[in-house]
């Protein structure tokens, strides 16, 4: 049997390799599927050990009010979140939406200054300025015109609606679980994706092999059991600590990237990520240090 500890590090290295390799297996999926038909298989996919689980364990049914606040989370934070993460990867490298989409914690401390009324001081700001810096670099290196409704753009509004969507449910997950929320978020975002389930299933019967077991990976290995790990890693570590393992998912991107796509990053987007990563970083050190002057 495995200790406690090793189980919890364990659930959160498979979510930090399932979500890498998530962005790299969607550059492959678009070859055969368009961003929201693609959305639509891969979380009616995920949805189904999400039924199974709430079926099995039977958790807690959430409050009405509640309910209706996972099912706009999973409005924002799967359906809408992943439509524009897919059209944005149309354009966007894999490593680049990764950096991109990683600027999340950056989004999530705002929006919570605003309608939790979290603490955000001047080292805050600071480090939103450097993420902020560091996402502009590397929508420099990427194709296109830098204006909105670019892939990187794209990606960044992406990111603020996955910050959105926690901030929205913070207190949801605080009185019924990560698990119970998670399951229920991958519910109700399949729903809202349903009117492109047929267009997903018509051009995936006609994809290649690569195409469905990327799609397949995405919808079983990347959000359900992604999820499902790092329920069980939270669980373990605490949000906070369990946080940090997520730096690593730009830079496992990029390898995978490289080495299932043949993607070589270029140079403005690594230096562009290695400065969206440190104003995050920054960030967790700011608020960290305002919490503990908060308790003294």
């Amino acid at each position: 049997m495995f200790s406690q500890a090793t189980l919890g590090l364990a659930c959160a290295l498979i979510t930090v390799l399932s979500w890498a390799a998530a962005f790299p297996l969607i550059g492959v999926a678009l070859s055969g599927l368009d961003p929201l038909p693609l959305a639509a298989v891969r979380f009616t996919l995920a949805a189904c050990p999400a039924v199974i689980w709430l079926a099995i364990k039977r958790p807690e049914m959430p409050k009405l009010v509640d309910l209706a606040r996972l099912g706009l989370g999973g409005a924002l934070g799967i359906s809408i979140y992943n439509w524009l993460l897919n059209t944005g990867q149309q354009t966007v490298s894999p490593g680049a939406a990764s950096f991109i989409i990683n600027t999340l914690p950056i989004w999530t401390a705002m929006l919570a200054t605003v309608f939790l009324r979290d603490r955000f001081g001047i080292g805050a700001w600071i480090a939103t300025a450097v993420s902020f810096s560091g996402v502009v670099l590397i929508a420099v290196g990427q194709p296109g015109p830098m204006r909105f409704g670019n892939g990187s753009s794209l990606i960044l509004l992406a990111s603020m609606l996955s910050a959105t969507y926690f901030v929205l449910v913070r207190g949801v997950i605080a009185r019924y679980g990560p698990a119970t929320c998670t399951c229920w978020t991958l519910i109700t975002g399949a729903l809202w994706l349903t009117p492109w389930l047929h267009d997903g299933m018509a051009q995936i019967s006609v994809a290649s092999v690569s195409v469905i077991s990327a799609v397949l990976f995405l919808g079983l290995v990347s959000a359900s059991l992604g999820y499902a790990t790092w329920s069980i890693a939270i669980g373990h570590f605490g949000p906070a600590s369990a946080a940090n393992f997520l730096y690593l998912v730009p830079p496992i991107a990029v390898v995978l990237a490289w080495t299932l796509n043949g993607i070589t990053p270029d140079i403005l987007t690594l230096i562009g990520g290695a400065v969206a990563i440190t104003g995050v970083v920054m960030l967790r050190i700011s608020m960290a240090r305002s919490a503990r002057k908060a308790t003294a």
